[in-house]
């Protein structure tokens, strides 16, 4: 998830659901790339275990509110926020697929790994949004949550609970 830098420093990317993108490096020496301009940031708690952010001589009260994989949902001062957190390749991906996505409004859902479909939890003509549940697949013994990737409409379910799927196998079929 991390890349190394010059002289090597770790260098990652969080990016928020308007987005914004926050450039940060190396843990030890924080700051935020905005633009051109490097701020430092500071990450400091206190006696009652609270974590702060120091960021342009602010203090922020942060709270990780849920995780899932690189994407999550922070609390800044009260205020939650999703963001995810890219590699710079993986950050340029994203980009370069949402540019060239073209004009299909159907999204396929497809099983990330071969698996057994244990329950389906949408239906058809079903509206979901981003980061929804829609079925639970059950590989090597661990049950995978599957999430939508954006708010849509089922259109389609090509499979059911108890249904065996390969990789790749097109689940179910979101209208955007």
């Amino acid at each position: 998830m991390f890349t190394k830098t010059k002289k090597n420093k770790q260098k990652f990317i969080a990016c928020t659901e308007k987005k914004n993108k926050y450039e940060f490096i190396n843990p030890k020496e924080l700051y935020i790339k905005q633009g051109k301009e490097n701020i430092p940031i500071e990450i400091v708690s206190d006696k009652q275990g609270f974590v702060f952010v120091i960021w342009k001589k602010k203090k922020y009260l942060v709270d990780i509110i849920e995780k899932n994989q690189n994407q999550y949902e922070i609390s800044v001062n009260g205020v939650t926020y999703p963001i995810s957190v890219e590699s710079p390749f993986s950050y340029k991906r994203k980009k370069y697929l949402a540019k060239n996505k073209g004009d299909s409004k159907i999204e396929k859902i497809q099983a990330p790994m071969p698996g057994k479909i244990i329950e389906i939890l949408v239906e058809e003509n079903q509206e979901v949004k981003e980061g929804e549940p829609l079925l639970i697949l059950e590989a090597m013994k661990m049950q995978n949550e599957i999430l939508s990737s954006f708010q849509g409409k089922i259109k389609n379910i090509n499979f059911r609970a108890e249904d065996t799927v390969i990789k790749d196998d097109i689940i179910i079929e979101l209208e955007k």
